[in-house]
C-alpha cells in the first residue's frame, strides 16, 4: 500500500518574488529625492542606484549578523555616494531615506493568503536567501504579524537550495519536513525542498513558466488540512 502522507502543519514561503516584489518606481522616487537633495541629475542618480545594486547583488552572502549587515550597508552607502561625487557625510541621509526594504512591496493578496492559512491552524514560515534583517523587511511590507518564523539564510550560514537550509526551517517551525508545503520562485529551491521530503511548488507571478503557480491565491487549494 502507498504510504499515507503526513498531515500538513506549516507553509513555508520564499520572500522575494513570492510574498514580495521589487517596485521599480521606487528607483525613480529615490533618484528624484536625491536629485533635489543634492542638486544632481535624477537620471544619473537612478543609473548609479541600479549599477551599485547589480555590482553588489551577491556581496552579502557571507554576512552572519545584524552587525555584519550594518557594516555592509555603511560600506554600500559610501560606495554609492562616491559614484555620485558626493561627500561621505551624504551616505547617512541617502541610506536612511531609502533603505533596501523601501523598494519592496507585498504581492497582491499576500496578507489575505497568509491570514487564511493561519486561520486553518497552519504555521507560516519564511525562508529567504537574504540578509539578516528579514524581520525588518517583513514589517516594512506589513506581513510580519502573520509570520511565525522568518529565517534569513545569512544567519543560518547555509543558503537554499542546500538541504540544511530546509531542515533548519522545519526545525524552527517545530514540524517534520513532510509536514511542510514550500513555495518558491526558483526551480532549484523547489527541488531542494522536495529532496528533504517537503511538498513544494514553483510560483511564477509573471505567468511565464508552464505548470507553475501564477497567483499566490493558488496556494490555498494546496494547503488543505
Amino acid at each position: 500500500m502507498p504510504e499515507t502522507p503526513s498531515p500538513l502543519r506549516a507553509v513555508l514561503f520564499d520572500r522575494d518574488d513570492t510574498l514580495t516584489w521589487t517596485d521599480p518606481s521606487v528607483y525613480r522616487e529615490a533618484a528624484m529625492w536625491a536629485g533635489g537633495r543634492f542638486g544632481l541629475d535624477p537620471a544619473t542618480v537612478g543609473q548609479a542606484l541600479r549599477t551599485q545594486w547589480e555590482e553588489r547583488a551577491f556581496g552579502w552572502w557571507h554576512l552572519r549578523s545584524t552587525e555584519d549587515e550594518t557594516r555592509f550597508w555603511d560600506d554600500y552607502g559610501q560606495e554609492l555616494v562616491g559614484r555620485l561625487g558626493l561627500p561621505a557625510s551624504a551616505a547617512t541621509d541617502l541610506m536612511a531615506a531609502f533603505p533596501y526594504e523601501r523598494y519592496m512591496k507585498p504581492v497582491d493578496g499576500a496578507r489575505d493568503v497568509l491570514a487564511e492559512l493561519r486561520g486553518r491552524g497552519l504555521k507560516i514560515g519564511v525562508l529567504s536567501n537574504t540578509l539578516p534583517s528579514i524581520g525588518r523587511t517583513l514589517s516594512a511590507v506589513g506581513l510580519d504579524d502573520l509570520v511565525d518564523v522568518a529565517l534569513a539564510t545569512c544567519t543560518l550560514g547555509v543558503h537554499k537550495p542546500e538541504a540544511q537550509a530546509f531542515l533548519l526551517a522545519a526545525d524552527a517551525l517545530d514540524v517534520a519536513p513532510g509536514e511542510v508545503l514550500f513555495i518558491d520562485d526558483k526551480a532549484e529551491n523547489v527541488e531542494g525542498a522536495r529532496a528533504v521530503g517537503m511538498r513544494a511548488e514553483l510560483i511564477d507571478l509573471q505567468g511565464r513558466t508552464p505548470g507553475a503557480l501564477s497567483d499566490l491565491h493558488a496556494v490555498l487549494p494546496l494547503a488543505a488540512v
